[in-house]
């Protein structure tokens, strides 16, 4: 029986569900590699198909089955479509051998044509590196990458540090001025600022390409191309690089969950059909999304989505992944509108085996490339086993995002007045985690940050964002949601998870939303940017926020604290709206009391020790009244239990170091 079943004893009943999982997995592993291979051997789709220099000339290479004939055409042949025809050879691929080490070149743009349905359209190859937009156009062409052409990468000794406090951003929205920011831009000009932070990995969104801006990068068209939008290939390469160079860890936003309906553009319908890569008819539609939904049961698929993966490992240096849209994976009407409140609904007719069997190969892959790798699973149904290791009957991620707790936050901030708010629920919604398995915790991600939702800030603050940010102004509306930003992201990080999450800009309580350039905004990109100058320019309130996100993930990772899986609650006060809890050698004591300050609160502690106060919400730094003294205190012994004694003003939040006797 499965590891899983200790961690999960609720699960027996579906012992056969699990089995069954386990069975395809290494049955559809078998048939791909056999014993004579591992899954790293076998993800080489990339190194075979597309483009490639070889001595002599140049190789191209497709797989394409129902295409009746394809041809390769561009700069290299005047765009005469016709001259350049490929051979079939078996299984469906199609190659084309361009004798001469100039036929063709770094830059040059192609495109194939293909025959098929008796009709001839365009595409672009299924593995190219660069896609670019033609100026002044709306046609995407591919350019031929020289492989030749190498980046001097200096991060053989890079070692990551093993917490994770995620900073996840968006590459183009990341300058300040209303345009599309770069590669470049982004590695000299906000690494340091993330580096400041303490953050010691990022999230990248939209870095596979995408046709649409405004899709955030969810809507792939090309999967094996660093987005153009921001620059070339080489410049992102520098931006990695740059990362490792100061410490950073760096993730890849990474879309297996569906594609972009795009056929010249994209890979729908690259031979014709769209069973190639999809589902024909209606399962391979996705209702929500209005994009395509790819056929994991198929090996082709498999092969291509793998190597996929080994890819961005490889050629970019990615550390990991954040997996898009597993929910969307793991069931066949993609979990929309459903409730998932009992272990039933993991293991129905809905639920989708074979997308379960690519991601455990998936992560079977990205370890075996590199075994200090993370991948992060992005599943709001809470599937049992999403971070389990695979040998215990689980899918093999290492961490998935806790997804409830934005929509915690947002329902007590919008439903519930401040003095009713359920301090013990919410420590129960901390601490609803799967057994065993990793979790990021998280207050807000880019989706509260869209236009049409709000951040926390601009929940807790609205219109008086824009008129009393200025430390010289009085307003008891923007002192209630500072003190209240604060305590929530503490609250977050200390007790949700084994890791940290923030979406750029949070972290200072930025001020906008994020609107992309639109049709109904005049495709204007001023709301498309963080102003990273509110915090810096020493007149407004945002520097607190600033200052008190730095300490906050500065001494929780000095701490180690998510070394400790769970926090151990100490004192819960439910009607005085106070919680105090322990992890790994801190005290974090929170009052959320808007008006009822606590005096003399005896606080249990594990052991006999002085207990520091290492940093408050309330400290003047922070934009506070400084009612809580950096002091040590020790504790006291009654009836067996020690004890320390903490006065905890309302709206307020302490951290204290435990310091051996």
């Amino acid at each position: 029986m499965y590891r899983i079943f200790d961690y999960n004893p609720q699960l027996k009943p579906f012992q056969g569900d699990i089995d069954y999982r386990m069975h395809l997995y290494l049955d559809t592993k078998w048939k791909l590699v056999g014993d004579r291979m591992s899954l790293c051997d076998f993800a080489n789709a990339h190194e075979h198909f597309g483009i490639h220099h070889v001595d002599g000339g140049w190789i191209y290479r497709e797989w394409a089955p129902s295409a009746h004939q394809l041809y390769l055409t561009g700069d290299f042949n005047d765009w005469h479509w016709l001259d350049h025809p490929m051979k079939r050879l078996d299984n469906g691929v199609w190659e084309l051998w361009l004798e001469g080490d100039n036929a063709l070149w770094n830059g040059c743009k192609v495109k194939t044509i293909v025959d098929a349905n008796m009709t001839r359209t365009e595409h672009i190859p299924l593995y190219a590196k660069r896609v670019i937009q033609r100026p002044y156009t709306i046609e995407w062409v591919a350019e031929v990458v020289d492989e030749r052409i190498t980046f001097p990468w200096t991060d053989q000794n890079f070692k990551p540090e093993d917490s994770l406090y995620i900073y996840e951003a968006h590459i183009g929205m990341a300058q300040e001025d209303g345009r599309v920011g770069t590669y470049r831009e982004f590695a000299d000009n906000i690494l340091p600022i993330i580096k400041e932070t303490g953050y010691n990995t990022i999230q990248l969104m939209a870095v596979m390409e995408h046709p649409y801006y405004g899709s955030f990068g969810y809507q792939v068209s090309n999967f094996y191309a660093a987005s153009s939008w921001f620059g070339h290939p080489y410049d992102l390469k520098y931006l990695i690089n740059k990362a490792h160079e100061m410490g950073l860890r760096v993730l890849l936003d990474v879309v297996h969950s569906h594609a972009v309906k795009n056929t010249t553009e994209g890979i729908n319908m690259f031979d014709g059909t769209t069973w190639q890569f999809f589902h024909d008819g209606e399962k391979g539609e996705h209702p929500a999304w209005g994009t395509k939904c790819f056929n994991y049961g198929k090996h082709e698929v498999i092969h291509f989505l793998l190597s996929n993966l080994k890819f961005w490992l490889n050629e970019y240096h990615f550390d990991g992944f954040r997996f898009d849209g597993v929910t969307s994976m793991l069931y066949h009407d993609h979990g929309l509108g459903e409730a998932f409140d009992n272990d039933k609904k993991y293991f129905s007719t809905n639920t989708n085996v074979e997308a379960i069997t690519y991601l455990q190969l998936a992560n079977e892959l990205v370890h075996q490339v590199k075994p200090e790798a993370i991948t992060i699973a992005e599943d709001m149904s809470g599937m049992p086993g999403m971070c389990l290791p695979i040998e215990e009957g689980g899918i093999g991620f290492n961490y998935r995002l806790a997804m409830g707790l934005p929509d915690m936050w947002i329902k007590t901030i919008k439903e519930t007045k401040d003095e009713f708010w359920d301090i013990g629920k919410m420590w129960c919604e901390m601490c609803l985690r799967r057994p065993g398995e990793g979790t990021v915790g998280y207050v807000e991600s880019h989706d509260q940050a869209l236009v049409g939702d709000k951040t926390v800030i601009f929940r807790l603050a609205d219109a008086a964002m824009y008129t009393d940010m200025d430390r010289a102004c009085h307003n008891l509306v923007i002192d209630r949601a500072i003190a209240l930003h604060k305590m929530i992201r503490l609250f977050t990080l200390a007790g949700g998870g084994e890791a940290y999450l923030n979406f750029m800009g949070n972290e200072f309580g930025h001020p906008e939303w994020i609107d992309f350039p639109r049709e109904g905004n005049g495709w204007s990109f001023h709301y498309c940017r963080r102003q990273w100058s509110l915090k810096y320019n020493g007149f407004l309130k945002y520097e607190w926020l600033s200052e008190f996100d730095k300490d906050m993930v500065r001494v929780t990772k000095a701490n180690n604290i998510f070394k400790q899986r769970m926090a151990d609650l100490l004192l819960l006060k439910n009607p005085e709206q106070t919680i105090v809890f322990y992890r790994n050698g801190l005290v974090f004591a929170f009052n959320f009391s808007p008006n009822k300050s606590l005096s003399n609160v005896l606080v249990p502690v594990p052991k006999k020790a002085d207990y520091t106060v290492e940093f408050c919400s309330d400290d003047f730094k922070y934009g506070g009244n400084g009612l809580v003294y950096h002091m040590t205190y020790p504790s006291k012994k009654f009836d067996g239990q020690h004890y320390i004694e903490l006065y905890i003003p309302a709206r307020t939040a302490i951290v204290l170091k435990e310091n051996k006797k």
